[in-house]
């Protein structure tokens, strides 16, 4: 079937090609046909499918979503970039089965070539699940923690964290024998990553939205052993996995 091209981003669009039903909240959708109409509706920044059921965006506060978005996405790309093999993104539409075709706040993958369980598809889109999920909930709270926090176990995302603005709280959860079993943090209020080690979380300096703190905490993360052997790990994965290509010549 041809595929529904784009326009650009921004331009305006009045409705989709004829005879494409616009995407609209409450929608029973399959992943197929949900991209088809996502893809044809460029004005739409923001729309998600989760077990089959279409959300769409709602206006964003600066204060309860778009700073405490911003934050995640420099803890999480700082830690990306200090890692080689490792990827952050935020924002971007992710396949991860049939009826769920969620876009995260952010997420943190590791490259297949390394070892990582996700890769992209021939149109960019990430197909399965990255390893780490950051949610920024505000008014979608109840989304986040219910039916996105099913979803994301069921697609296999091994760990998930969700930040909720409103409560002043952190959940995070560890993906255990297929099933999501909560986390702590630590006495002194720090979520250290095991998945991928380095990545140190300073809870109450989230909370209070205190960058500096937060990126303080991130920096001896990344001065640390642990974050050097697995960078290393990394390294010899990718290796092997380009040597294996190469005597497969």
């Amino acid at each position: 079937m041809t595929s529904v091209s784009t326009q650009t981003l921004g331009a305006p669009v009045s409705a989709p090609p004829r005879g494409l039903p616009p995407l609209e909240s409450g929608d029973h959708l399959g992943a197929f046909e949900f991209l088809r109409r996502y893809e044809a509706m460029p004005e739409v920044q923001k729309a998600e499918l989760i077990n089959g059921i279409v959300f769409m965006a709602s206006p964003v506060r600066t204060d309860r979503h778009a700073e405490p978005d911003n934050l995640v996405q420099t803890w999480l790309g700082t830690y990306a970039i200090a890692t080689p093999g490792v990827r952050a993104a935020a924002n971007g539409t992710i396949r991860l089965g049939p009826d769920d075709v969620p876009q995260p706040d952010a997420f943190l993958r590791i490259l297949p070539e390394c070892g990582g369980q996700a890769k992209l598809d021939s149109k960019g889109y990430l197909i399965g699940a990255p390893e780490l999920v950051v949610e920024v909930a505000a008014s979608s709270a109840s989304l986040d923690v219910r039916e996105k926090l099913s979803s994301y176990r069921r697609a296999g995302v091994r760990q998930y964290i969700v930040w909720r603005t409103e409560d002043l709280a952190v959940d995070c959860w560890m993906l255990v024998n297929d099933e999501y079993q909560p986390v702590t943090p630590e006495a002194d209020q720090m979520l250290r990553s095991g998945l991928f080690p380095g990545l140190w979380l300073d809870v109450r300096g989230l909370l209070a939205g205190d960058g500096s703190r937060v990126m303080d905490t991130l920096r001896r993360g990344l001065a640390s052993q642990e974050h050097a052997s697995f960078a290393s790990a990394l390294h010899q994965r990718e290796a092997a996995s380009e040597s294996g290509s190469t005597g497969g010549h």
